[in-house]
């Protein structure tokens, strides 16, 4: 992929409209970055030009990281590029660590905040469902029959989710003591059919690890 990158910052695939093209220090953010947060969107604060970069020169991203092992997409719909992670097969990287129990629980809860709101037409234009940490406790309880992460474990795990661009936490009502959320397309992401699929079953099963 040398041969590639080098051809990307020395402009010889030519640049976005309107802008130049990337230095060698900008590719790599942006190749860095992807790696990190998994899910990018454009308004996406703090990462420079990474998705316009990666969605410009989207061939590349997805011969990089198909030597990684992932698979780079483009939604234009969502304002979006993520990584996706194939579900089979023994994995080495930390993008597909195992989720303890509590993580694997939050997780499912947010998604299924996530398609309460796309069925009851709770979406907005940039793809977002707004909720609380009340509802992804109430959610825990009502799915899966357990008791939810206290509040200080559970916005731990909010914000690790936050990081992968599944969601934004806004500032907490100190009054109600809950915080609300901001849920993005990045969640079916983190948390694709297949997963959900196997966590609902084991979820039911009461079994001890998912």
């Amino acid at each position: 992929m040398l041969e590639p990158f080098r051809a990307i910052v020395d402009g010889d695939e030519p640049p976005p409209p309107g802008a130049r093209a990337p230095s060698e220090e900008e590719l790599t953010r942006a190749l860095q970055v992807l790696l990190k947060s998994q899910c990018v969107y454009s308004g996406t604060p703090g990462i420079g030009r990474t998705y316009d970069l990666a969605r410009h020169y989207a061939p590349f991203f997805q011969g990089y990281f198909a030597c990684l092992g992932y698979g780079f997409e483009v939604s234009h719909r969502d304002q979006m590029v993520f990584l996706r992670v194939p579900p089979d097969g023994v994995r080495h990287d930390a993008q597909s660590e195992r989720l303890r129990k509590d993580e694997t629980l939050v997780l499912l809860a947010v998604r299924l905040a996530y398609e309460e709101g796309l069925r009851e037409h709770r979406v907005t234009t940039e793809g977002v469902v707004e909720c609380t940490t009340d509802d992804i406790a109430e959610s825990i309880r009502t799915a899966t029959r357990s008791d939810p992460p206290e509040e200080t474990r559970l916005l731990e795990i909010l914000r690790l989710f936050s990081r992968k661009g599944a969601l934004r936490l806004g500032e907490r009502d100190k009054t109600e003591k809950l915080t609300p959320l901001m849920v993005l397309p990045g969640i079916a992401v983190l948390s694709p059919d297949a997963w959900m699929d196997h966590v609902r079953a084991w979820a039911s099963a009461g079994d001890e690890e998912p």
